[in-house]
């Protein structure tokens, strides 16, 4: 049936600021959510209260509301829609883009009776499906009366209730609390004396204090299913995705794969029908749905584990996976379509109702950020801890492994070949035995060793499939060893680039090469990349979006008439699908991964980037390899490769496409590390030049330049090890602030208060940081922070916004409560920030953005560091101010603009704090302690008329109380 005329205008209700089991991925969901249904010609209004997300950006939303996911806000959301001649009322809301917060915020209010009240009709799921997925005894019964199979279980309200499960049910077990995300709460139990303390954590995590108690079957197999399904009860299948580890670790902590390699065509069929049967049970609504399964590797046997009838995390990757825009689909099913009323976003000549077909691999792996946790259990389990995920394609499963473990950045340079291997056999097999985030790269390690395969699968329980595969690695590294450069014959060489080895790999296992010699000599032998286009259909259809991955093939082979073998495009390539136009083109390079210190921030200024540059009549070229985000929805670019940021595939792109330039202020760390790469190789960095950037990056160029600017700043000296950082230290006085140079996040910044801490603080960030050089400057004990944003165009220099830290410096800017503007600076200090700022960004030529950090002791203002680049706190302030600033910066950057072509008008009443927002409930075992290295995995922001207000007053009152180390 055709849409439903009567809903004219929409709430989206968002997933707040990010955390650990409720990422970017629902941001992404919204945003496409939000687009699909203003092409609709319905009024979209969206509360979130992220500001670091483009979802709550005025190019996504007509109605933006900043406002925390409370029922109050709702409440005062409906009665202004419905009381103000100037809004329009809204008929429906759709709260299956926001993760479980949006879905729970969704049930409140139902109970309360707030979506009658207003007249406002839930769509895109309903509240009985709600409760029958999330309440695990209505889940469990339904799938005992629908005939789908289930592992023993029995609820628990109470610890008494609980103990009676786990004897009935016996070890080992797994508890699964009710209305959580991220398997918050969740674990495995191996033995009756971890039970207790298991229950009580999963009791206390459910909002309902309800848990499922259930028989564990660790080391299934387990896979996912996307489901789409209409008003007309018509049911496709997205994407079958295969979990690399098996059951026993959380899907988000899990290697995934796509389409699924290991699953017999039976059992596929059966699991299909299975998860069309679950879907059509549990309410009678139109949209994503996702399933999950597990099967015993024994016989086939299948169980459900859930259900959940919204978009997931897996629904993100899975549209990458297959370039089904999963979430834009849904939101039109939510509003009364059907699958074969709407178009195929990506041939343009068919319809949605069909299921995507792929040529192609997908592998997922998730980025983790222990280190920011010190003391943490690191072993992976029910509950999530990744902060992030990357995305590879390849055209084996072996070359997406390789290419996703690229894209880390995590300083590999693929699945080992890197000199990063272990040698510690114990090691390796306790890690095998326990797994954490390198768990894949000891299965590497291991048979590298001699490690017998059947062994590993007995400890992993991993397919011997996706093993053998990866002892092909290592097959192939001995074959290498026994060659030089300039003799590896053409197809060996071929076959490891094919098989996703890097040319860093590549050079190591030769050895006495460099990365440019193996560069040169494929170039030689005329292995390049070729670039296939992501199209839901394997080329059975024309698609008309370009998005695109790489890979190495050969040229197909025709027979001609007289029967003479011949290359079909007259090359020895494979065809390559990217076809390069004649226009200007410039390259946005992407901020990978989401982790601690370069979050979904970076990706908002990446898509303003993006959107700047097609509107300055540029073709807009994005790379970037993180699938949770907005800047690699295919819509957003002209052109999307979808590659890992590292400087190989990055480099091949820009020789295939020749932009003018390449933008790398708005990728955050990931990209400023290509601008030596892109200097060295005579290629254009649009905005900043790299030896100004470079000068600000260097702790020492920099403190060296605020001297020559007569600006101040702590006493400081340089060192390159240990022994020199203890003769800086005592020469400018204890406590220090030790510092590396090229890094985001204070990645390995400590305050230390003597010789021996210094001494271990600095051996071991060498180990982790090598090369590089370490800022020793005095710490200003009880001072405060404050920071500048600012855009400069060569002349002029604007500045964005002044914001005044809450708690003192020590505290990482990201971790503290930002104020805007500042609430307590005297307008001296005021003054000299602004100076300082343009001091600055005049002495760094800065074209584009400018984030400054100073400390402000008894009236004098210190410059801390200095980042010409998009800051963590431009997109909060641009919310703020309601005014485009990265778009501003971007129009500058590209020489299009200057700033006096802009009238820019700030419109802020009271003031505007930044909230932190902590994941530590995801690792008891670690205490609360922030210092100058960043900690927290996301933001709210929270708008205040005066300093009275309650909250901003405890703010400060707490202001101290976890200043550590």
């Amino acid at each position: 049936m055709p849409k439903d005329t009567s809903i004219r205008s929409v709430l989206i209700i968002g997933s707040g600021p990010i955390i650990i089991g409720q990422a970017c991925e629902f941001d992404y969901a919204g945003s496409q959510a939000a687009l699909s249904l203003k092409d609709e010609g319905i009024t979209v209004s969206i509360i979130n209260s992220n500001p670091a997300t483009i979802m709550t950006d005025k190019v996504i939303g007509d109605h933006v509301y900043l406002l925390p996911l409370t029922l109050d806000s709702i409440e005062q959301i409906l009665t202004d829609h419905a009381t103000n001649p100037n809004l329009p009322k809204i008929d429906a809301v759709l709260p299956t883009m926001g993760g479980q917060t949006a879905l729970n915020l969704c049930v409140d209010a139902e109970e309360r009776g707030i979506w009658e009240a207003h007249g406002v009709k839930i769509i895109g799921v309903d509240v009985a499906a709600i409760e029958k997925t999330e309440n695990r005894e209505s889940f469990r019964q339904l799938m005992v009366d629908i005939g789908v199979g289930v592992a023993p279980s029995k609820i628990a309200n109470s610890y008494l209730e609980g103990k009676e499960a786990a004897q009935s049910i016996g070890f080992p077990l797994v508890i699964r609390p009710s209305y959580t995300l991220g398997g918050s709460g969740g674990g495995f139990v191996h033995k009756k004396e971890d039970f207790d303390a298991a229950l009580k954590r999963g009791l206390e995590a459910s909002p309902t204090h309800e848990v499922l108690v259930e028989k564990a079957v660790l080391g299934w197999k387990e896979y996912e299913l996307e489901l789409l399904r209409d008003g007309n009860d018509n049911v496709i299948i997205i994407c079958s995705i295969e979990n690399f580890d098996p059951m026993g670790i959380h899907t988000g902590d899990s290697i995934t794969v796509a389409p699924a390699m290991t699953l017999s065509d039976r059992c596929y069929q059966e699991m299909r029908n299975q998860a069309i049967k679950m879907m059509r049970a549990i309410g009678n609504f139109a949209g994503g749905c996702n399933v999950q399964f597990s099967v015993n590797p024994d016989n086939d046997d299948i169980i459900a584990i859930e259900i959940n009838p919204r978009v997931s995390r897996s629904s993100a990757l899975a549209s990458k996976a297959t370039g089904y825009p999963i979430a834009k689909i849904a939101a039109k099913l939510a509003i009364g379509y059907n699958l074969d009323e709407i178009e195929n976003q990506i041939t343009k000549t068919t319809s949605a109702y069909f299921e995507p077909t792929l040529d192609y691999v997908i592998v997922k792996i998730p980025r983790w950020n222990f280190d920011k946790f010190k003391g943490a259990n690191m072993e992976l389990g029910l509950q999530m801890k990744s902060v992030g995920e990357v995305m590879a394609i390849g055209r084996s499963f072996i070359e997406a492994l390789q290419k996703a473990t690229q894209s880390l950045e995590i300083g590999r340079a693929g699945l080992g070949a890197d000199g990063r291997h272990n040698r510690s056999i114990e090691e390796i097999m306790y890690g095998l035995e326990h797994p954490s985030w390198n768990r894949l790269f000891l299965i590497k390690d291991a048979m590298s060793m001699g490690v017998p395969l059947e062994s590993i699968r007995k400890v992993t329980k991993i397919d011997k499939w996706f093993l053998t595969q990866i002892q092909e690695l290592v097959n192939l590294e001995v074959e290498l060893k026994r060659y030089s450069l300039n003799n590896v014959p053409k197809d060996v060489f071929f076959n490891l680039k094919q098989k996703g080895f890097s040319d860093i790999q590549i050079a190591y296992v030769l050895g006495n090469v460099t990365e440019d010699d193996v560069y040169n000599r494929r170039k030689e032998l005329g292995i390049r990349r070729v670039y296939k286009m992501v199209d839901t259909c394997a080329a059975e259809f024309a698609a008309q979006t370009p998005y695109f991955y790489s890979t190495f093939e050969e040229a197909p082979i025709q027979i001609s008439l007289v029967g003479k073998e011949i290359l079909s495009n007259g090359d020895e390539l494979g065809t390559n699908e990217s076809i390069v136009s004649d226009k200007k083109k410039v390259i946005v390079l992407g901020s990978g991964p989401n982790r601690i210190g370069q979050g979904i921030e970076f990706d908002y200024s990446c898509v303003h980037g993006l959107l700047a540059a097609k509107e300055s009549g540029f073709e807009a070229i994005m790379i970037n390899c993180n699938p949770e985000t907005v800047s690699t929805d295919f819509n957003m670019a002209d052109k999307l490769y979808f590659e890992p940021v590292f400087w190989e595939h990055v480099r091949e792109i820009i020789e295939l496409e020749n932009p003018v330039g390449v933008i790398v202020q708005l990728g955050g760390q990931t990209a400023l590390k290509m601008a030596e790469k892109l200097h060295e190789n005579n290629i254009k960095i649009i905005g900043t030049s790299y030896n100004d950037m470079d000068i600000a990056e260097d702790r020492g160029r920099f403190s060296d330049l605020l001297k020559e600017l007569e600006i101040p700043y702590p006493r400081y000296g340089v060192a390159e090890n240990a022994e020199e950082a203890i003769v800086v230290a005592n020469e400018v006085g204890y406590p220090v602030l030790v510092r590396p140079s090229y890094v985001l996040g204070g990645q390995g910044m400590s305050i230390v208060i003597n010789d021996e801490d210094l001494e271990k603080a600095v051996v071991k960030l060498l180990g982790d940081l090598p090369g590089n050089r370490v800022l020793i400057d005095h710490f200003l004990d009880r001072a405060e922070e404050t920071e500048s944003d600012s855009i400069s165009d060569g002349t002029d220099c604007h500045i964005v916004g002044l914001m005044e830290h809450i708690e003192p410096a020590g505290i990482h800017s990201g971790d503290s409560s930002a104020v805007l503007p500042p609430f307590s600076l005297s307008e001296k200090v005021i003054a000299d920030m602004e100076n300082y700022s343009k001091k600055i960004a005049k002495a760094l030529n800065v074209i584009g953005l400018l984030n400054i950090q100073f400390a402000v002791k008894d009236d004098k203002v210190y410059v801390i560091e200095a980042n010409p680049r998009a800051s963590r706190t431009v997109p909060f302030i641009a919310k703020a101010y309601d005014v485009p600033y990265i778009n501003i910066a971007a129009r500058i950057m590209l020489g299009v603009n200057k700033l006096r072509d802009f009238n820019i008008v700030r419109k802020l009443k009271g003031y505007a704090i930044k909230e932190p927002v902590f994941s530590f409930d995801k690792f008891p075992e670690v205490t609360k302690e922030l210092g100058p290295e960043m900690k927290s995995t996301g933001e709210a922001i929270r708008f205040i008329k005066d300093l009275e207000d309650p909250y901003f007053r405890k703010l400060v009152k707490d202001k101290s109380m976890y200043l550590s180390k």
